[in-house]
């Protein structure tokens, strides 16, 4: 997976994800224009997409009869830099106690939940200033040893 961001003005970056383009930005009040959301807005943003969608997939493929799942994902950080993520999920449909459990528990399993729980190796590799508007990104070798080593490098 590769992702690149090029700034588009003040703190305004266009982020290009296989096919995919948005913004992201930082608030007026440190200097941004509020032009799409932070970036650890996003973060969330994955968390709870991935989340809701991952036990969607799980309760339709077990045919059971969830008819929505609403995720809230609330980022924290206190004064003294610790963060956290506090989640909230809300089942709706005619589930069991146990179903409702089991829900739960793969919602604690999703591919972005372990990828933030056990962490992951971030490496930066700083290139010579590009010629063109090519990315430079693109001239890193692509990895090809799994999914885990996907990484957006800066």
């Amino acid at each position: 997976m590769r992702i690149v961001a090029r700034r588009h003005e003040g703190y305004a970056h266009d982020v290009e994800l296989e096919g995919h383009d948005l913004r992201v930005d930082e608030p007026h009040e440190v200097g941004g224009t509020d032009t799409g959301p932070r970036p650890t807005q996003l973060l969330g943003a994955s968390l709870a997409g991935c989340i809701a969608i991952t036990v969607e997939m799980y309760a339709n493929r077990k045919g059971w009869p969830m008819t929505n799942c609403h995720v809230a994902v609330h980022f924290i950080r206190t004064p003294d830099k610790a963060e956290s993520i506090e989640r909230a999920l809300t089942l709706s449909g005619d589930l069991t106690d146990e179903q409702r459990a089991r829900i739960a528990d793969i919602a604690e399993r999703t591919p972005v939940t372990l990828t933030l729980k056990k962490g992951l190796t971030i490496t930066t590799t700083l290139l010579q200033r590009p010629a063109s508007r090519a990315a430079p990104c693109s001239r890193l070798p692509a990895r090809r040893d799994g999914p885990s080593s996907d990484a957006a490098r800066r």
